[in-house]
């Protein structure tokens, strides 16, 4: 079994995938993992779409190249009118939470055995049209998930040092 740092660690972005469908109670413990992320006053704003038909996923492929044949995507949004607000600004905490419940999902996946990439390169008022969303409905992400193909690797990256991130 490994650490949560090894999972951590060893999680990257895929951008390659197998057109293998995934089981339902694979997507099923990888949506638990969001839905149990915390969030601001536990208030829970996040709201997932999962998109695995052939029409969606064009649809997808319409909003952004970054699909990277992925045979399914989790849509993660928030809904404006439930998110915790700060007192003193009035700053939501809506991307915030929809990011904490990604990561939770990204990792729940890779420990699944399934890849991920954190999208954010999409125009959200095009995936608002295409999927409907109502406007208090703001998409945060786009994840492709799936199986990553046998050649699958992590693009090479470099890692500060922990001094680098430290006040």
């Amino acid at each position: 079994m490994k650490t949560f740092i090894e999972l951590a660690k060893t999680r990257y972005s895929v951008r390659k995938y197998k057109p293998t469908s995934i089981p339902t109670e694979l997507l099923a413990q990888v949506l638990e993992a969001g839905r149990i992320a915390p969030t601001g006053c536990n208030n829970q704003p996040q709201r997932v779409k999962v998109i695995t038909a052939a029409e969606d996923l064009a649809k997808v492929d319409q909003c952004t190249p970054c699909r990277f044949g992925a045979p399914a995507v989790l849509l993660v949004c928030y809904d404006k009118t439930v998110c915790w607000r700060r007192e003193f600004d009035g700053k939501s905490c809506g991307v915030a939470d929809a990011c904490i419940v990604a990561t939770h999902m990204m990792l729940q996946a890779h420990d699944l055995g399934l890849g991920t990439c954190w999208v954010m390169y999409f125009d959200p008022a095009k995936v608002a049209e295409q999927f409907a969303l109502p406007e208090h409905i703001v998409p945060v992400a786009i994840l492709p998930i799936g199986y990553p193909v046998d050649d699958a690797a992590p693009a090479p990256t470099k890692r500060f040092g922990v001094e680098n991130m430290l006040l």
